[in-house]
């Protein structure tokens, strides 16, 4: 029994030894801490593989009051709508000419941002009020439609409130911190 255990030992001992023996001849074939080379075709591939940064995220709330008035009478929804719009950077659209590498230095000509996404997040969102006019049959589509309002008047208000200049800025913070972890010291950035 103990013979067994020390032969486990051993042969323990061995593959570890191995392995360490490996590990470090590996890390001479392996590009850590050395300078890589990219050119733009192969940068714009790795960039455009992000797709969408979406670097900045709003959480707004907006009162919608939504009629349908009539002559013989109104329809009316009272939304308190709490949404999300996100904003960022379309990397695809990049093109190889917008990308120019001189030895350590980068300078990358970025599309405009653009917002990419908007909802109603429906956990916090409600209808206050909800009323159908004396002569008027309930109409189904009314709370649909205050909600589409609501999601386009968000929109604009994330626009408004400067979304598009805060998802430039992180967007350059964003990809500046990547570009400086790919080797390159100085990144410069101009938007289309």
């Amino acid at each position: 029994m103990l013979k067994k255990a020390a032969l486990a030992a051993a042969a323990l001992a061995i593959f570890f030894a191995l392995g360490l023996v490996l590990g470090v001849a590996g890390l001479r074939w392996l590009p850590l801490g050395r300078n890589l080379s990219f050119d733009s075709a192969t940068l714009l591939t790795r960039v455009q593989n992000l797709s969408q940064l979406v670097t900045v995220k709003y959480v707004l709330e907006k009162v919608v009051v939504y009629e349908d008035a009539k002559w013989y009478g109104d329809n009316r929804v009272l939304l308190v709508a709490h949404g999300i719009v996100k904003a960022g950077i379309d990397l695809r659209s990049l093109k190889a000419e917008d990308i120019r590498i001189t030895e350590k230095k980068i300078r990358v000509v970025l599309p405009r941002p653009r917002i990419t996404d908007v909802y109603l997040d429906d956990r916090h969102s409600e209808v206050v009020e909800r009323s159908t006019g004396l002569l008027r049959v309930f109409d189904k589509d009314l709370e649909q439609s205050a909600r589409m309002q609501a999601v386009e008047d968000l929109r604009r208000a994330a626009a408004q409130s400067g979304i598009l200049t805060d998802a430039a800025a992180q967007g350059r913070v964003e990809l500046t911190g990547l570009l400086h972890e790919l080797g390159f010291t100085e990144v410069e950035f101009r938007e289309k």
